[in-house]
């Protein structure tokens, strides 16, 4: 099932190809995926059941989603395998058709032989991966034995095996695919070079392998050697096929971070790219905060600054749609016109103006959402004006001892928490509600006329008649009466009461306009009985303080604010409590 979180966060995900990341609780990354429609791929997940259960974990896991968009579905496929080799999420190694992810493992042998295998065993090989397409892994691994003489066999080429020939060379060896070290016939110095080159390739270096084999072929025309320069030709032909399917854009474009933003009114927003020989190894998108009238050169080198510093990069060149204000010395930052280094900087700013137009997409949905319920309560209340600010009053008193009162604010349908006020009532004796609400209600808004405050659009008093009458008492004397719609809420049968109306308002109790009065009834009755259990709380504390000879309120209020129980104090150290109370009642305390 999705949840409202996961439901908000599929519904503004792009059509677009790409790739998506789920997350857990801890913020772990536990699976990378490639879709044509990233949305549509991703909603599958929650609205069908699922054969594996291990594919039912992993959805129950998922707390966050992120995307990266492609340019095409083969794009996503090879961002896909960047992202699963970089990061390794655990569910793409268990899951994809109940079997682990396959890696090319150089084995830790004399003359390594190059494998693919699904079973990681530590200390075996130099492992790489996983792949998350067998067919991409073998592509290599072809190219691999195409460009080089690298064994098969399992035999043991121990020094001794090979001196006391104890093998004969295989097939392998006389269509050209091994030189026979197993005989002696190459040596390991020269194996171990191509490993090396090997593992380069495998790395995706393959620039510092084709400059390798140019140089060859090069020595070799100049030496007249031509049949050995035609080998080292078809070797770069090899390559040059096999980086036809690289990923956005030329492989020469490498070691590059891409940033660039698209900003809005009050946010804007940056996607981050790190390149490596044409592939997308890594990305990040950001949001940011407007606060005052900053440019966008002004937040783009902000959040450059922010990004290097937590996702480590080393990479010297920097594309970017507008320029960087400040930058370290050995960066260099270049703002593309034309060409795949352009290319680059579009398909990142893409992304960025994406988040830009989802971001406006929510706060439209929200507005809608949120005028909506206040039409509603408009309409229900018969309101002249949207009661865009809400103020409701409740009194808490438990026996009749520590009365008070609360007062809770909402602005645009949403809690207003630096707006709440506590109230101790002070003209009232005893446990008398009406007089109360009148106190409270005459307080609030006479401070409010004081201070040239703002005044509500809605004023709720939780309570029948009475507490209703009490509070148009307040407002008659401050002549605000009339001036500000106010209703009372009476409990049991939820009714609305209006002044000088003995009749009560029935509203439908699924109305959302009835339910949001509700939810601003109960946070006001929640904010007073908290306030009111910790003037109960320190009422008896003091009282059982001060019943101790020599210690007084002020003493206990002192030790109180401290440490805020009886069993702190106590168990306080002596010299402490003698900095704070002074020696006398510290003896006096610790001799309980």
């Amino acid at each position: 099932m999705m949840n409202d979180e996961i439901r908000r966060q599929v519904i503004t995900l792009p059509d677009d190809p790409g790739i998506y990341r789920f997350y857990n609780s801890d913020n772990t990354l536990i699976y990378v995926g490639k879709a044509k429609s990233i949305k549509k791929r991703v909603s599958s997940y929650f609205v069908k059941a699922h054969d594996s259960r291990k594919t039912e974990k992993l959805v129950s896991e998922i707390v966050k989603i992120e995307y990266t968009i492609a340019n095409t579905e083969f794009d996503a496929l090879l961002m896909e395998n960047n992202f699963i080799k970089q990061n390794q999420p655990k569910y793409n190694i268990l899951l994809k058709d109940d079997k682990t992810f396959p890696y090319l493992c150089i084995l830790k042998e004399r003359f390594p032989r190059i494998i693919s295998t699904r079973t990681y065993t530590q200390g075996a090989g130099e492992y790489f991966g996983p792949y998350s397409s067998v067919v991409s892994m073998k592509n290599v691994l072809d190219l691999i034995r195409q460009l080089y003489s690298i064994r098969t066999c399992n035999l043991l080429l121990s020094a001794d095996n090979i001196e006391q020939r104890k093998y004969k060379v295989c097939l392998e060896y006389h269509i050209g695919n091994c030189k026979g070290p197993c005989e002696g016939l190459q040596n390991e110095e020269e194996y171990l070079d191509d490993i090396a080159q090997a593992r380069t390739i495998i790395k995706g270096q393959i620039s510092i392998v084709e400059r390798h084999f140019k140089e060859r072929m090069t020595e070799a025309a100049e030496t007249m050697q031509f049949e050995k320069a035609e080998r080292f030709k078809n070797k770069l032909l090899l390559l040059e096929k096999f980086q036809t399917k690289s990923l956005v854009v030329n492989r020469k474009i490498t070691d590059i971070d891409v940033i660039t933003i698209a900003s809005g009114e009050q946010e804007a927003f940056i996607n981050y790219l790190q390149i490596k020989e044409g592939a997308i190894i890594f990305s990040k998108n950001l949001e940011i905060k407007k606060r005052l009238d900053e440019t966008d050169e002004d937040l783009i080198t902000y959040a450059f600054q922010e990004i290097r510093l937590t996702d480590f990069s080393t990479n010297t060149t920097v594309f970017s749609n507008v320029p960087l204000l400040v930058k370290p010395e050995e960066i260099e930052n270049i703002v593309p016109q034309i060409g795949d280094k352009k290319h680059l900087v579009s398909l990142s700013l893409k992304n960025a103006l994406y988040l830009k137009s989802k971001k406006e997409i929510d706060k439209e949905e929200k507005k809608a959402k949120k005028n909506t319920v206040l039409e509603i309560l408009q309409k229900d209340l018969r309101l002249q004006q949207l009661p865009v600010i809400i103020e409701c009053f409740d009194n808490s008193n438990f026996q009749g001892t520590s009365p008070v009162a609360s007062m809770v604010r909402f602005v645009d349908g949403k809690a207003d928490k630096s707006g709440y006020r506590h109230f101790n009532i002070k003209t009232v004796e005893g446990p008398n509600d009406f007089a109360s609400m009148k106190e409270i209600v005459g307080r609030r808004y006479k401070r409010i006329i004081e201070e040239n405050g703002q005044m509500p659009s809605l004023i709720i008093v939780d309570g029948g008649k009475g507490q209703l009458s009490s509070a148009c008492e307040a407002l008659q004397e401050l002549a605000l009466y009339g001036r500000i719609p106010i209703v009372g809420i009476a409990k049991r049968l939820e009714e609305i009461y209006y002044p000088e109306d003995p009749l009560p308002l029935l509203i439908h109790k699924k109305s959302p306009g009835l339910l949001l009065i509700q939810r601003i009834r109960d946070e006001a009755h929640r904010f007073a009985i908290t306030f009111h259990r910790q003037k109960r709380s320190k009422a008896s504390f003091t009282t059982e303080m001060e019943g101790i000879k020599g210690i007084g309120k002020k003493t206990a209020d002192a030790l109180l604010a401290k440490y805020k129980s009886w069993k702190k104090i106590k168990e306080a150290p002596h010299d402490e409590l003698i900095t704070l109370i002074g020696k006398k009642k510290a003896d006096l305390i610790h001799g309980q």
